[in-house]
């Protein structure tokens, strides 16, 4: 488990890794929060950090999210759309080799897969009519909240 770095007005921005929090209180662009566990020589062990200057975010909320593997999973909640077991991959509707888009939020749902049963194999490189499959659930592009869930926290 990482870090929680908290910017100077107490939002939740990211996780870090131990030694990477470390530097930034030896920097002293952080100041520790919280701690959890023995001390580490000057440092109480970090769990959570704060920094000192006021870092703006405006970039991450002026536009959707940039579209990822690991995000499509997160925005269906590792539900397969085709028949709502566990996914754990992602299937393009429209296949690339038809011309749909490789990183499409649109284009893109979380499916099952891994086996010669699984719905990601049963589609293959058809379209869902070809395949006989239907979506339970739209694609749509996700809010930023949905991907980072350290978003929506307040401390």
């Amino acid at each position: 488990m990482g870090v929680l770095v908290l910017n100077a007005g107490y939002e939740p921005l990211h996780t870090v890794s131990l030694p990477h929090a470390i530097r930034m209180l030896v920097r002293q662009v952080a100041v520790v929060h919280e701690s959890d566990g023995p001390d580490l020589g000057v440092f109480p062990r970090p769990k959570v950090v704060r920094l000192l200057r006021y870092v703006v975010m405006k970039w991450r909320y002026s536009g959707p999210p940039r579209w990822s593997r690991s995000g499509v999973l997160r925005r269906d909640r590792h539900t397969c759309a085709y028949c709502g077991r566990r996914a754990t991959t992602v299937d393009h509707i429209t296949p690339v080799s038809r011309g749909g888009p490789r990183t499409s939020w649109l284009n893109t749902v979380a499916a099952c897969g891994g086996s010669a049963r699984s719905c990601n194999a049963r589609k293959a490189d058809r379209t869902l009519a070809e395949a006989g499959l239907t979506l339970r659930f739209p694609p749509r592009v996700p809010r930023w909240e949905e991907l980072h869930p350290l978003a929506g926290l307040s401390t």
